[in-house]
């Protein structure tokens, strides 16, 4: 979890405190995924939870899996980890948990992840977040079916 939060503390502007990084490790596992040099050091990660039922709601939702973080070095970018780190993540809610789609969020001005997210791996744009970041960045939240995959 350590090198998770430094390639998150060296490439993204939205940081976690590790309490969030063990809670979605002791409880969606299965999901989250990190790349390693050939020494063993994490070069990326996806970090991934299962959207919880809201109890209080009439109908009931169907399960879907949200990224919350995928980050890859610099040096090790465009080798095409990201891409296989979302994809091991995507099969791994689906046939665990049964996922009908996965969520994500990504700042609006992020040209090199939403063509990742739309033209690679086949997301779409579901609706704008205004203001979303804390510096006041909107945000396209995308989705992906996961029945194709």
């Amino acid at each position: 979890m350590m090198g998770m939060q430094a390639a998150n503390l060296q490439n993204l502007p939205e940081n976690y405190v590790m309490k969030f990084w063990i809670y979605h490790a002791m409880t969606w596992p299965q999901i989250s995924y990190v790349a390693e040099d050939h020494k063993g050091r994490i070069v990326g990660y996806v970090l991934a939870k299962i959207e919880e039922r809201n109890e209080n709601e009439n109908e009931p939702q169907p399960v879907h899996g949200h990224v919350n973080s995928i980050s890859v070095l610099r040096s090790y970018r465009r080798l095409g980890l990201a891409k296989k780190l979302m994809i091991l993540s995507q099969q791994a809610m689906k046939e665990i948990y049964k996922a009908e789609y996965v969520s994500l969020h990504v700042r609006k001005s992020n040209k090199a992840a939403i063509g990742l997210y739309r033209d690679t791996l086949g997301f779409e744009v579901a609706k704008v977040e205004k203001k979303y970041y804390g510096d006041g960045e909107d945000a396209l939240s995308m989705r992906l079916e996961l029945k194709d995959i």
